[in-house]
């Protein structure tokens, strides 16, 4: 099962790599990672999409609760939450075929950011089915190259640290 965790962090030289350790050794693959301030002075928050038996994550969860430098861990994936990527799509688009990708850009209410000679960059935000269905969509013009964010996600409601049961310290 997938599973969403999100952690609030010190921000600190070398506690990426403590999270990230913790689930190397539990032989995890983490596939997205997002990192960034939060609008406290000297806390960051991490989120981790992570595939796994729910049981043995459940002890991984605990054991980053008890790192120094993590103020608190929890996994959101059972929680209402809203999680959006960010994708970058450099396409090939001739001029003559430009109106055919804006359109597409339109319906998934994406944007042009650069305009190449023969190559548009185009940014969307969704969750990954909107991700997913914009890159097979653009997929027959060419991708030249492509780069996505880590999933980012947020629990509705309360301010995080705030809800019962969250498993602060």
């Amino acid at each position: 099962m997938r599973h969403i965790l999100a952690a609030l962090v010190q921000n600190q030289p070398g506690v990426l790599t403590r999270v990230s350790g913790l689930f190397s050794r539990r032989g995890y693959n983490i596939e997205s990672l997002a990192v960034g301030r939060t609008h406290e002075p000297g806390v960051s928050r991490i989120t981790i999409l992570v595939d796994g038996d729910g049981l043995v994550l459940e002890q991984v969860v605990k054991q980053l609760d008890k790192l120094v430098d993590v103020i608190d861990v929890r996994d959101i994936t059972a929680e209402e939450h809203v999680d959006r990527e960010l994708v970058l799509i450099k396409v090939e688009a001739a001029p003559e075929i430009r109106g055919e990708i804006m359109q597409i850009v339109d319906i998934f209410r994406a944007r042009i950011v650069d305009i190449g000679q023969d190559s548009l960059i185009i940014e969307c935000t969704g969750d990954h089915g909107k991700i997913r269905a914009i890159e097979n969509s653009l997929k027959p013009f060419g991708i030249l190259e492509l780069v996505r964010t880590g999933k980012i996600a947020m629990v509705r409601g309360p301010k995080y640290g705030e809800v019962q049961n969250s498993g602060g310290k």
